[in-house]
């Protein structure tokens, strides 16, 4: 068994630092009340708080149920019109929690979407350019036979992203179902 630390390349710790630094940007750029609608959604989404909710429905219902049983009146009496308002009322604090929380997320999301495509037009246009000094060295190298070959000329070309956009828009892709 090795016990030696395991490092990794140089390229890949940059990667890393670099998206790390993306979400670290993105949690300071957040205003404080959204951090703390951050927090309450982070709080929402635990299993716990199923078992919370469970456990204030049956103490509601069970002191409701108790206190008629002692003679005294119930606060809320069957069918329980004030916890389900409560419920109503909830449920739509939460829905609001989320859509908040999840637009933030949308943000990061689209920075990644844009970061991930710039990088493959980048990559599309090194590997255009790779393509071009394999041909030239292989037409400068005498001892490879000169040959043309015109599926390496034309992958030799970077595409026009422009060019691409709109064949898309054109001919869209149907996906099977």
């Amino acid at each position: 068994m090795n016990d030696a630390p395991r490092t990794v390349p140089v390229h890949i710790d940059e990667t890393i630092s670099s998206i790390a630094k993306l979400r670290a940007e993105h949690r300071e750029n957040a205003t404080p009340l959204q951090r703390v609608v951050d927090r309450m959604v982070k709080l929402l989404g635990r299993p716990q708080f199923i078992g919370v909710i469970s456990v204030v429905i049956v103490a509601w219902i069970g002191l409701n149920l108790l206190s008629a049983s002692l003679g005294d009146r119930m606060i809320d009496s069957p069918p329980f019109p004030w916890l389900g308002e409560a419920i109503s009322l909830t449920s739509l604090y939460m829905v609001v929690l989320i859509l908040i929380s999840q637009e933030r997320e949308d943000q990061l999301a689209h920075h990644r979407e844009m970061l991930i495509l710039e990088l493959a037009i980048l990559s599309e246009q090194k590997i255009a350019k790779v393509i071009q000094l394999l041909e030239e060295s292989r037409r400068d190298n005498p001892n490879i036979r000169n040959r043309f070959d015109p599926e390496a000329e034309t992958m030799g070309q970077a595409a026009d992203t422009q060019s691409v956009l709109n064949a898309i828009t054109e001919k869209p892709v149907s996906w099977p179902d």
